[in-house]
């Protein structure tokens, strides 16, 4: 039994290697002073996480331009290994990403996936609907929108198990 086990022991290893291997990389460094909490959490208790460093992601819902920057409405999502939007999870808040400059809406369109990274700066009170939102602002150092072969790029078409299955 022992033998069997050793025999398996090796090919399941690289297996396991291998599509680890098809799962891409993070697109950003997480920093000393980032936190990994979701944007409803900050928003309950800004005080608690100051201006924090964050890595987060989600759906856009809509792109603001002001004169000297613009403001990206995100609902956020959590992040898998590679930092792209879990958009099938539920959402954990909302958060406005704050960029500098213009940002054009073409480029960040209303319902496209996004990754920012950058630093806490306070809350702002709006609306959601009809609602009252408090909105965590992240000041945005970097940021990535998601093309569709990237969302699903990564992840490998292998599945395991016994019985009968039917493809229709």
């Amino acid at each position: 039994m022992r033998t069997i086990l050793a025999r398996l022991a090796i090919p399941a290893a690289l297996l396991a290697l291998g599509l680890v291997g098809c799962a891409p990389a993070p697109i950003y460094k997480a920093t000393a002073n980032n936190v990994a909490v979701p944007p409803a959490q900050v928003a309950r208790e800004p005080e608690r996480y100051g201006s924090a460093d964050v890595i987060w992601g989600g759906r856009i819902v809509q792109v603001r331009n002001f004169a000297d920057h613009s403001e990206v409405e995100v609902l956020a999502y959590p992040l898998d290994s590679s930092q792209r939007p879990k958009a099938n999870d539920t959402g954990s808040g909302r958060f406005i990403a704050s960029m500098p400059g213009y940002v054009e809406s073409l480029d960040f369109p209303a319902g496209g996936l996004v990754t920012v990274a950058g630093r806490l700066n306070g809350t702002r009170t709006g609306n959601v609907g009809q609602a009252s939102y408090t909105f965590p602002l992240v000041s945005v150092n970097q940021s990535h929108v998601w093309t569709a072969k990237e969302m699903s790029g990564g992840h490998p078409n292998i599945g395991f198990g016994v019985g009968v299955g039917v493809i229709r």
